[in-house]
């Protein structure tokens, strides 16, 4: 599922193209894709024809369209969606579920879902922050996300360091790939207890959190196949510089150790034994 870097390139390429034009028609070729728009399709085309969308923002994984009235299209692009810009006489995608027109003729808007488990929805007077996802905490590369408050929530927390950074309501953006990442380069086994690491440890790997989804933002994110691209149909390089994800088997890259896999959350997660030893079983209790 695309992450913060992901989804921030995504949302710089939608605020280059679309910022300022004003929708023509929306159509919805596919009605899962607007599950989450209780009023279903006719009302999600009305209700957006005419619009013309001021911003392009972003709160963790979710990005959403500010519209002059007031309201906002929310995006979240799943396990495969993609948001793209495309020459009104291109094709149709084969998996095309909505589709943008706006008013000067230009590229439209396709939002193209294989898996069809993201979606769009009109968010009534969502403009400045949608309702429906508010709840979601701010993420690291937000100015005004709070470090001391994180800190300090962290560490009272009862709970394991990768459960803790992958919680949505703690800290948006950072999903299985750059918690993995963020670790490694703390030196932090995913199994450490939160309430065992000191203010200073947790301020580390905030910092560690911040430098890997900043690279990975310059990098267009990260691509292991066609179904994350960015608004023009390219893929992110960021795989190119994982230090832990996806690397079972192969050389740590700070001391040569080959990175191990373990089950997590019916997921996995890639560490170095060397580097990232777990904690004693003594120690831990």
């Amino acid at each position: 599922m695309p992450e913060l870097p992901e989804v921030e390139t995504v949302r710089m390429g939608l605020a280059k193209w679309v910022t300022g034009r004003t929708i023509a028609t929306a159509e919805v070729l596919h009605p899962r894709a607007i599950r989450r728009h209780v009023p279903g399709d006719a009302h999600f085309s009305a209700v957006l024809a005419g619009r013309t969308v001021l911003d392009v923002a972003r709160r963790g994984k979710y990005l959403w369209l500010a519209l002059d009235s007031g309201d906002a299209i929310i995006g979240h692009l799943g396990m495969s969606g993609q948001l793209l810009m495309q020459p009104a006489e291109a094709a149709d995608e084969k998996h095309l579920r909505v589709r943008f027109t706006f008013t000067d003729g230009g590229p439209q808007l396709r939002f193209v879902d294989q898996r069809t488990f993201g979606g769009l929805s009109v968010s009534d007077g969502g403009a400045e922050l949608p309702t429906e996802i508010s709840h979601i905490a701010r993420d690291p590369m937000d100015p005004l996300f709070d470090d001391e408050a994180f800190t300090a929530r962290m560490r009272g927390r009862h709970t394991e360091v990768k459960r803790a950074i992958l919680d949505q309501t703690l800290i948006s953006g950072v999903g299985n790939i750059y918690a993995d990442e963020a670790l490694w380069r703390a030196k932090l086994h995913g199994t450490r207890p939160t309430d065992q690491l000191s203010a200073p440890a947790v301020k580390r790997l905030l910092a560690d959190i911040r430098d890997v989804l900043g690279e990975a933002i310059k990098a267009g994110g990260t691509s292991f196949d066609e179904l994350y691209v960015d608004v023009n149909g390219e893929s992110g390089y960021f795989d190119r510089s994982l230090n832990a994800y996806g690397r079972e088997h192969e050389p740590c890259h700070r001391c040569g150790t080959p990175i191990r896999r373990e089950q997590f959350m019916n997921r996995s997660s890639f560490s170095c034994p060397k580097c990232q030893p777990r904690l004693r079983a003594s120690v831990r209790g």
